[in-house]
């Protein structure tokens, strides 16, 4: 059984910063990709950066370039997001997610929005981050 357990979140003002944390459970395949998502009351669920274990490549959604950096931990097991110069935009609950179907693989990775985002098979139950102005 695939399991995702999120940490890290909490409140802070613009300008701070956050580093939330996933604990994963291993996983069978070899090849796949592991990433953050967030949702804000009444808005759909977005990608906000990626890791593509084929060759190690990332993405980041425009809106986070610079801010946000994606790393994993030893092995395959834990995921990080930090996040810097945060401001109220990037209020929501954020998701750790695992996948390993065909767009895990593709390059360049596909923008992590709609179908891409409904893709990714297992899901962690959330961190809520609150950034106030």
């Amino acid at each position: 059984q695939v399991q995702l357990v999120e940490s890290g979140g909490g409140s802070v003002q613009a300008g701070g910063s956050l580093r939330l944390s996933c604990a994963a459970s291993a996983y069978t395949y070899s090849t796949n990709c592991i990433g953050w998502f967030r949702q804000a009351p009444g808005k759909e669920r977005e990608g906000v950066a990626a890791i593509y274990t084929d060759g190690g490549r990332t993405y980041y959604a425009d809106s986070v370039k610079g801010r946000f950096t994606i790393s994993k931990g030893n092995g395959d097991t834990s995921l990080y997001l930090q996040m810097n110069s945060l401001n109220p935009e990037d209020t929501g609950m954020y998701y750790c997610a695992r996948d390993h179907t065909l767009h895990c693989s593709a390059d360049p990775p596909p923008p992590l929005t709609g179908g891409t985002v409904r893709s990714y098979g297992y899901w962690g139950q959330g961190t809520q981050v609150t950034v106030s102005s």
